[in-house]
């Protein structure tokens, strides 16, 4: 007996549905791309910047880091004062499909690693992310993924039954640990793969390509 339909879908954020990267920034403030990346793996580093996203004020951050290497002050800085710019947009494939599933009616929630300083700046910028039954930021909740409270928090606050609930994505860490709790994990790679997965989930329907259908009459 086949599985029954999922009834929700929850997305991870940056990197499923929004382009977020440090580099898009940093580009214009090194010359040499290798200065650059060894200033974004060896100072401003994804341990750093996933304490603001587990609750850490800005303000601690960059005083903190700053203490310890004090001729990049301006540098550090800027990851806080010029964080729009890290932002170069949707990922418009991905919010295709999204908008497929909110015309099908499925419940959609977001559950993403943000801070909840910076999350605001999104939020005001990305319509979409209105479609949302409800968002859980990490920086709000004090936990990041993927720690297994997290998802016991979404759970409880949105009555989600993970094994009827989808999660989608890019970090195999965090889709490691969905999965252990019950639901039907997905890492995501890009959006044509994500539909394929959603149509074998019996959530959109298997349409031909766009190019058929306009042949079609």
């Amino acid at each position: 007996m086949p599985d029954p339909v999922p009834t929700a879908v929850v997305f991870d954020l940056g990197g499923v549905l929004v382009d977020w990267d440090p580099r898009y920034l940093y580009r214009q403030l090194f010359a040499d791309p290798d200065e650059m990346e060894s200033f974004l793996a060896e100072v401003t580093t994804a341990e750093w910047n996933a304490l603001q996203d587990a609750g850490r004020p800005w303000a601690e951050a960059i005083e903190t880091l700053a203490a310890e290497y004090p001729e990049r002050r301006e540098l550090i800085e800027a990851f806080h004062r010029r964080w729009r710019e890290m932002l170069a947009g949707e990922i418009e494939g991905t919010v295709d499909v999204l908008a497929e599933l909110r015309a099908a009616r499925v419940r959609l929630v977001a559950l993403s690693n943000w801070s909840a300083e910076m999350f605001p700046f999104a939020r005001a910028r990305f319509e979409f992310l209105e479609w949302f039954e409800g968002i859980v930021i990490s920086g709000d909740v004090g936990v990041n993924k993927p720690d297994p409270r997290i998802f016991e928090y979404l759970v409880e606050r949105f009555a989600i039954e993970p094994g009827a609930a989808v999660f989608v994505d890019d970090s195999a860490a965090n889709v490691d640990a969905a999965a252990s709790l019950g639901f039907r994990a997905i890492r995501f790679t890009e959006a044509t793969a994500l539909r394929a997965e959603l149509v074998r989930f019996g959530l959109l329907r298997d349409v031909p390509a766009q190019s058929e259908q306009k042949g079609s009459v």
